[in-house]
């Protein structure tokens, strides 16, 4: 049973699938956008009469945390989608030159930044000589710093090497320094905040990264029937990654603000601004997930579920923008 339009349906309707797709996919994006305008543009908007005075640095502190979540992304769903390729049989043995190498020395680059806010007090610093290296080894945030600044230089040395595979366990080191970074001793159960932020970031960087790198090999496999078995096999691992992301950012959010402050924290507050913005955004995405899903096993052509996967790809990267943003407002208040 061949995957592949019906030579009569495409001559009808081919010419004019794509656009329309396009069309409603770019609606989609516009609805988004103006939900998350106001924190997408910067701290100070977020923070506008609330009364919550910014931190030092943290429109480039939230920046830097977006390239870093970026970089940390793209080798691991290319690395999870690769062994999902892998499993299927008959596959091209085609893939799409790695990105991993570049995002590991972007990454690099980022924590390094990041490393030289900690080294300096949490403040940017305003010349080399503002920054305390060896006071990084004197404290807990700044040891997690150096740790994220080698395993990204590690990752992106095993990307390039006969054995990339290995630059798994680097990431993961990664995960786990920041998972412990947002949740400091001093905080109410950090164990239990860390463990809920290891497996949201994990399963975020599976979801959006991985959906990129199929995208990328779906390219490279144009007309192979492997490609929407690909798409679909990506879909369903996609679906649980979903569920867990919104039940340990729903647990988290619980965590930092208590149920009967959350209707006025999300809006009286920087940080519930710009999480409720993350909100609809994900909502958007689940949406155009399962827009791709529908298309993928009902329509005549399951490659058109490419065009709402593209538009979720592109809510993703600004649901990474917002996620750095979030991370460098003032945490809410316990009321």
């Amino acid at each position: 049973m061949t995957l592949m339009r019906p030579p009569s349906r495409s001559a009808d309707t081919g010419r004019h699938a794509r656009p329309a797709g396009t069309g409603r996919a770019g609606a989609v994006l516009v609805l988004v956008a103006l939900a998350a305008l106001i924190p997408v543009f910067g701290p100070s908007p977020a923070l506008h009469g609330t009364g919550e005075a910014a931190p030092p640095g943290s429109g480039g502190i939230g920046l830097l945390r977006t390239v870093l979540f970026a970089a940390l992304s793209i080798p691991v769903g290319e690395l999870f989608v690769d062994r999902l390729a892998r499993s299927l049989p008959g596959a091209p043995a085609d893939r799409p030159r790695s990105w991993s190498p570049y995002a590991g020395a972007v990454g690099f680059v980022a924590a390094l930044g990041l490393a030289s806010v900690v080294a300096t007090g949490n403040l940017v610093p305003g010349s080399p000589a503002d920054i305390d290296v060896g006071g990084l080894y004197e404290s807990r945030d700044g040891k997690l710093a150096l740790l994220e600044v080698n395993a990204f230089l590690a990752a992106a040395l095993c990307a390039a090497s006969r054995r990339p595979a290995t630059q798994v366990w680097p990431l993961a080191a990664v995960v786990v320094a920041e998972a412990l970074r947002a949740h400091p001793p001093t905080e109410y159960s950090p164990l239990i905040g860390s463990g809920l932020t290891l497996v949201h970031l994990t399963c975020a960087s599976l979801w959006a990264g991985g959906l990129l790198y199929a995208l990328r090999v779906l390219a490279l496999w144009r007309g192979a029937e492997a490609g929407p078995a690909l798409l679909g096999l990506y879909a369903r691992v996609a679906a649980v990654l979903l569920a867990a992301i919104t039940a340990t950012g729903v647990c988290s959010s619980l965590r930092r603000m208590p149920p009967g402050t959350i209707a006025d924290q999300l809006t009286g507050t920087a940080y519930g601004r710009v999480l409720l913005a993350k909100v609809v955004l994900v909502a958007a995405v689940a949406a155009l997930a399962l827009w791709a899903r529908v298309r993928l096993s009902r329509a005549a052509d399951p490659l058109t579920a490419c065009s709402p996967a593209r538009a979720e790809i592109i809510v993703l990267g600004v649901v990474v923008a917002v996620s750095g943003l979030l991370t460098a407002l003032p945490l809410p208040i316990r009321w």
